[in-house]
Formats: structure tokens, sequence, C-alpha cells
């Protein structure tokens, strides 16, 4: 290898690691924006929580049509994984989740709502119907995008199109650990809304200190269980989708900013190397010179 080539490398790697330091420091403060805002959000959830379970022990709940259980025939599939890459094996173990969820059913009894282009892709290959498909480009998440695919899942739901909604997406544990999570979003449970509280909470890290604070014993509810229940329980999946997005935002961004810092890390190595390989073709090269003008001056002097 030639000094002029090894010199090229060793500046285009050295490009390559100033664009991924500035990945990482970006992607960093986006995944404390993310969290910081599903902990701002946790109180509400912990209160409709509450609520759930106050309705839970009454007969109108039971009967509700989105506490229903019923034999799985159709399912609906919501996953959430990124628009963009360079998040080392987020959104793979998101698509494997969500495959091994339909697996066991047939292409036409699965029904797809795609958040990010990852996911639609990977099974638009693959041949499933794809309902909708929402871009996940934005850092500020809106409300209302959840509320209105959850007010579409509902409906459907209680219609009898789909007799199960699941959601794959990738749980935020900490800052180097997201798991690829399955959860069942109807019909509505409260350990199934329980598991979604706590998920909320990292392991580890500046917000890992929160519990879930302890609720009153009983209280009354107005003007009855069931008309409150009828404007409660939408709202209620619309908070749940809301959450795991936040979940799979954070996610997003830890995975692209611990990506990124091995890349910087490689890329400093990489440098590293190349510049002895630099020095030591250099060293051959100048010995190698040095010993054709000594043996031609011997030469001569023969």
């Amino acid at each position: 290898m030639i000094l002029k080539d090894i010199k090229t490398k060793i500046q285009a790697t050295e490009r390559t690691h100033k664009v991924t330091r500035a990945m990482e420091a970006v992607s960093a403060v986006k995944m404390r924006t993310a969290q910081r805002t599903a902990m701002q959000g946790r109180p509400y959830a912990r209160a409709a929580l509450s609520v759930l379970a106050r309705l839970s022990g009454s007969a109108d709940f039971a009967r509700h049509p989105l506490t229903t259980v019923r034999e799985v025939k159709n399912v609906a599939l919501v996953i959430l994984t990124s628009d963009k890459g360079l998040a080392g094996a987020l959104n793979g173990g998101v698509l494997r989740a969500a495959s091994g969820a339909v697996a066991a059913y047939p292409v036409e009894a699965v029904t797809l709502y795609a958040y990010g282009k990852k996911g639609e892709e990977y099974f638009a290959r693959r041949n499933y119907r794809i309902m909708r498909a929402f871009e996940n480009k934005k850092d500020l998440i809106e409300l209302s995008v959840m509320e209105e695919l959850s007010a579409e899942l509902t409906r459907e739901f209680v219609n009898g199109r789909y007799d199960e909604v699941l959601v794959a997406y990738s749980n935020f544990k900490s800052t180097f650990e997201q798991v690829p999570t399955l959860r069942r979003l109807l019909p509505l449970t409260v350990a199934d809304v329980e598991r979604l509280v706590e998920d909320i909470v990292p392991e580890k890290g500046r917000w890992s200190e929160l519990r879930a604070s302890a609720t009153s014993s009983a209280y009354s509810v107005e003007p009855d269980d069931t008309s409150v229940f009828d404007r409660f329980a939408p709202k209620l999946v619309g908070i749940s989708l809301y959450h795991m997005l936040l979940e799979a935002k954070a996610s997003e961004h830890s995975a692209r900013m611990v990506a990124m810092k091995n890349a910087s890390e490689r890329s400093k190595e990489v440098v590293h190397d190349l510049n002895r390989l630099f020095n030591k073709t250099r060293q051959a090269a100048i010995t190698r010179e040095v010993s054709e003008i000594i043996a031609g001056r011997e030469a001569l002097a023969a």
C-alpha cells in the first residue's frame, strides 16, 4: 500500500469520526428529552390505571366491549420502529418480536399498522396487509396522532373486525439496554395497563427511583360506572399507545447514541492503526532508498 492511499484513508476516517461524534451528542440530547417526556406523562397514566383498577370490580366493566375476550381469529398488530438506521440491532429486535407474535396466524388474518418505515417495509415485503402507515421522523410526538389511531383500533375491535390488538415496540430499560417488547392493547385489562405503567420507569438512571404512588382504597363514581368507562377506556388506549411510542423514541435515540459512540471509538482505533502503518511504510521506503543509494555508490566505487 502506497503512502498516499494510507493518508487518504486516515483523512476519511477522521472525517467519519467527526460525524459519529456529532451524531452521538445529538442522540444523547434527544434521548434525554424523550425520556423526560415519558416521565412527565407518568402521573396521568398512573391516575388512569388507578381509575381502571377501581372500575374493574364492577359488572359493567366485565361486560364492556373493550374488555371482551374472544377467540382470536383476526389480529391487528401495531409496530413501532424508526425511519432511520444507524441504531444497532434496535429495529431488528422489534421486527423479530412482531414476526414471532403473528407467525401462528395466516397472513390474511393479520392487519398491520406501521409507525415507522422499517416496520412498514419489512412486512410489506412479506405480503402482509398494511392498513395504515405513519412516518416516524419527528422527535416531538403529538398525542392527537395516537388518539386518532387508538380511536380506529377501538372501533374495529368493538365491531368484531379484530379479536386482539398487539403492539410491538422497544422498551427503554437503560441507556445501554433496550428490550423488544410485545404488549396486548385490546382487550383492555388492568394487568396489561399496570405492566405498561411499570415499564415507564427505567431500571437505571436519573428517574429510576420513581415508583407508583399508593391509591385510595375506594371512591364513588358519578354519574355511573358505565358512562365513565365509555369515555375513559378509549382515552386509556390512546395514552397507552402514546407511552409505548415514547418508549420507542427513547430507545431509538439511546441505541443510536451507543452505536455512534462505538463507531467513534472504533474510528479512533482505526486512525491509530493507520498512522502506525503509515509510519512503518514511510520508514521502509526511506530505508529502501538509503540502501539503493549506498549500493549505487559502492557500485561506482568498484
